[in-house]
């Protein structure tokens, strides 16, 4: 009789393996996954558009930013390659990471001169207005994506990204997440570089 139920109790415990062992293994895939993304260098994820014309994309002005009176446009794909070499950047306001990349994107205008053009994604006008007024405008051209359409054409991960389009406008490069001191001066700036001389050879 021991021997009896000593088997119906372990028959329910066996069933139970069976169906926590595939969850249990999936947790760990799961587990395994996120931790080698987080090791990675965000910035090395493939773009199938490195070498290919921008995406024909229009992004309207940001309402209300203003440079000395005028209204500040927006821009659209046909803008891009016009023989020179220009920056697309994609910012919110209410992405952290904007934040700590912004004061690199200042930098990154001043030390090459490249036409910088932001698309402002999801946003709220007054909030990326705010954040320009406190942080700063390297914007040549500031454009907004407020359905996100914009952003799925260019393939764009996350906020924030960056491309460089050569004088032809075609993306030479692309950064994924916010541009630090040392991409700066270790990818982007010679991405810019390579870029200039692409363009006029």
């Amino acid at each position: 009789m021991t021997e009896m139920n000593a088997t119906a109790e372990a028959a329910p415990r066996r069933r139970m393996g069976w169906v926590l062992a595939p969850l249990i293994v999936f947790a760990m895939l799961a587990a395994a996954f996120a931790f080698s993304l987080s090791q990675g260098d965000p910035s090395k994820l493939p773009s199938a558009l490195i070498g290919k014309q921008a995406p024909e994309t229009k992004f309207p002005a940001l309402a209300g930013l203003k440079d000395a009176g005028q209204q500040i446009e927006g821009f659209s794909s046909e803008a891009l390659g016009k023989g020179k070499v220009t920056v697309v950047n994609f910012w919110a306001s209410w992405c952290v990471p904007c934040v700590q990349e912004h004061p690199h994107l200042m930098a990154l205008g001043e030390r090459t001169g490249v036409a910088i053009y932001g698309v402002n994604y999801k946003d709220q006008p007054s909030a990326a207005r705010r954040f320009i007024g406190r942080y700063g405008n390297p914007y040549a051209k500031v454009g907004t994506d407020s359905s996100g359409r914009g952003a799925i054409d260019w393939g764009v991960y996350g906020m924030p990204e960056t491309f460089i389009l050569d004088g032809r406008g075609r993306i030479a490069y692309k950064h994924v997440g916010p541009i630090t001191e040392q991409s700066l001066n270790r990818e982007v700036i010679p991405a810019i570089e390579k870029a200039r001389a692409a363009s006029t050879s």
